[in-house]
């Protein structure tokens, strides 16, 4: 069966509560009808209810853009996987490379705030890939396979229905460089190779496994083309409502 593929919009640092509405006011009609994809909105954590609250009775997902492993507990400026099921999230993104590379995210950290999620019912959107001068040494697939054996390591087969695994090549993140629909698809047979030893063939067969790396309306149908990628994980392009609807509806 074919995976669903998963549109998601990742706000990054942008936007007000209000802006949000307004955005969701012309996005809605935009996309009303499409049952094709899953869709999910991804926020700053202040837009989280002002998001939840514009898509009531709609089929979209609502997503936090990083998250606590703790519980709870004296960690100044962190959210729980707890709080934000609490607000209404269904998704959360985990391991974006500006988290890596701006804010010290290991792929130890990944995992645990991976395993937090997993244990709160969200659907996580773990997301790996590699840097420009690890792409032109030819390490890509090490850091692949490396950021997925750590990431994934003490997840069962069981716990994983729900994770989707993001493939962002940090070369082309917000540069308007964007992996060949070939070498993300390349990247993406070796991210689920790895699925399938950490967890199992079957689950990783399921495993939708999204492109996130300047993703346009004008490449969306070429990269969405490809059997191997699932879905995308939008920034830039995502910020306008007619945009991200063309790339939804590609």
């Amino acid at each position: 069966m074919a995976r669903k593929k998963l549109m998601a919009a990742n706000w990054k640092m942008y936007k007000t509560p209000q802006q949000a509405q307004e955005f969701l006011r012309a996005f809605l009609p935009l996309v009303e009808g499409h049952s094709r994809d899953e869709i999910a909105i991804c926020p700053p954590f202040v837009c989280l209810p002002a998001v939840v609250e514009a898509l009531a009775g709609q089929s979209i997902g609502v997503g936090a853009q990083n998250l606590h492993w703790e519980k709870e507990g004296a960690y100044t400026g962190e959210v729980s996987a707890g709080m934000l099921v609490a607000v209404g999230c269904t998704h959360v993104i985990i391991g974006h490379s500006e988290r890596r590379q701006y804010f010290g995210e290991t792929d130890e950290t990944v995992n645990r705030k991976l395993q937090a999620a997993l244990a709160a019912g969200l659907t996580p959107i773990v997301c790996v890939g590699e840097v420009l001068q690890e792409r032109e040494s030819g390490l890509t697939e090490d850091v692949l396979r490396r950021q997925c054996q750590r990431g994934l390591r003490g997840i069962s087969g069981d716990q994983a229905r729900t994770l989707v695994i993001a493939y962002e090549p940090v070369w082309a993140i917000g540069t308007g460089k964007t992996a060949t629909p070939q070498i993300a698809a390349e990247a993406h047979v070796v991210i689920r190779a790895e699925a399938a030893k950490a967890l199992s063939k079957a689950v990783a067969e399921d495993m939708r496994i999204l492109y996130g790396g300047s993703v346009k309306p004008d490449n969306a149908k070429a990269l969405m083309s490809e059997r191997e990628i699932d879905g995308a994980l939008v920034g830039g392009a995502s910020l306008d409502p007619k945009s991200f609807a063309a790339i939804v509806k590609w």
